[in-house]
């Protein structure tokens, strides 16, 4: 479980986040969704630890992330799986290399075990016998599935995912939504995922945390959100619908 508890972030005069507080439930897809500009992404890089909260704490399994010192922090981001909006694969090195990357850099394992753990996460996402391919020799969906191996490989306690499906068609991303909830139940991970696609909210949100100017602003289910009167997220989700709709008729 991560817990957020009345933190605040501000860029000189631009308060970002206002008193946010949250709980991300243990084996639970958690997706924080709101409009550009709403403090989403902020929230999350502050959850990382890629930006210091002004004030407030944040607390994995309990224990106090804010107030640790950069050793103890270390330990914790070691737990850490982390699914980057454009896959962030190093095209330089083949699929087997960049699932590994991790085991070289913070494992003991001998070959055998690095190799063995490479294709068991490779065959979770179904992308067995792809091991020598380099990234330019896969589709966007193809690259997110690596990814999301190698997000894995160390089995971590958490999942963050930034925007999964920017990029894919909705087949694939409905594939690739899938693919997170049901490593998220297997391996009972906390997982957060930030994202704006309306299909996510509705196919995975086990929770889901709508941010507006910067506040939390409603909490519920998937759905939940068909139900609710908040005026914000009924907007939010209006609007989010809406452009989808054009989207396709721009396809077709």
């Amino acid at each position: 479980m991560i817990e957020v508890r009345d933190i605040n972030k501000s860029f000189e005069d631009l308060h970002v986040l206002k008193d946010v507080s949250v709980n991300f439930q243990q084996g639970k897809t958690n997706l924080i969704i709101g409009k550009s500009g709403s403090g989403k992404t902020v929230l999350l890089k502050c959850i990382v630890g890629l930006l210091e909260v002004d004030s407030g704490d944040i607390f994995y399994s309990e224990q106090c992330f804010t107030s640790m010192n950069n050793k103890e922090k270390k330990q914790i981001r070691q737990k850490f799986g982390m699914l980057f909006q454009g896959a962030a694969l190093f095209d330089s090195l083949t699929v087997e290399e960049n699932v590994r990357f991790k085991l070289d850099m913070f494992t003991r394992m001998t070959e055998s075990e690095k190799t063995a753990r490479v294709n068991f996460c490779l065959s979770r996402v179904n992308l067995e016998n792809k091991n020598l391919l380099l990234p330019s020799e896969l589709s966007g969906g193809m690259k997110k599935r690596v990814a999301i191996a190698r997000a894995i490989v160390l089995n971590p306690r958490y999942l963050f995912c930034d925007e999964p499906n920017s990029g894919l068609d909705p087949q694939t991303a409905i594939l690739i939504d899938r693919l997170i909830k049901d490593i998220t139940e297997e391996f009972n991970m906390t997982t957060i995922v930030n994202t704006h696609d309306l299909n996510s909210v509705m196919e995975i949100g086990d929770k889901v945390v709508f941010i507006h100017e910067g506040s939390k602003w409603w909490e519920g289910t998937s759905k939940e959100i068909l139900e609710s009167d908040n005026t914000e997220l009924n907007n939010f989700v209006f609007a989010t619908s809406l452009v989808r709709q054009l989207k396709k008729q721009d396809d077709i």
